[in-house]
C-alpha cells in the first residue's frame, strides 16, 4: 500500500464542498480541514505507486475549488495505534 499526504489550498468560499468531493474520490481515505497555510489535508492510500497519478492529478486537482496541491509520499508509517494493535495480536482480553 502506498500512502500520500496531499496538502490542498482551496477557494475559501468552497472549502466544505471541496472537502466532501475530495473525500468521495476512490483512494482518498480521509480529508481534514486544518489551520495555517493550508485549507485541507487529504490522505491517499492506493495499492500501487502508479495509482497516485490517477488519484491526485486526474481527480483531486480537478475538483472545482482546488487552487493548488502539494504531495508528500510516505516511506514508512509509525503509529502508536498500529504498534499497540500488533503487540496485542494473539492475546485474549484481560491477558
Amino acid at each position: 500500500m502506498v500512502t500520500a499526504i496531499v496538502f490542498i489550498k482551496a477557494d475559501v468560499a468552497r472549502i466544505p464542498e471541496v472537502a466532501e468531493q475530495v473525500a468521495a474520490i476512490e483512494g482518498v481515505s480521509e480529508v481534514y480541514s486544518v489551520t495555517g497555510g493550508l485549507d485541507l489535508i487529504a490522505m491517499v492510500r492506493v495499492p500501487r505507486h502508479d495509482d497516485l497519478a490517477t488519484v491526485i492529478p486526474e481527480k483531486v486537482n480537478r475538483v472545482p475549488g482546488v487552487v493548488s496541491t502539494e504531495t508528500h509520499i510516505a516511506f514508512r508509517a509509525y503509529s502508536t495505534h498500529d504498534l499497540e494493535a500488533a503487540f496485542s495480536l494473539g492475546q485474549e482480553d484481560g491477558a
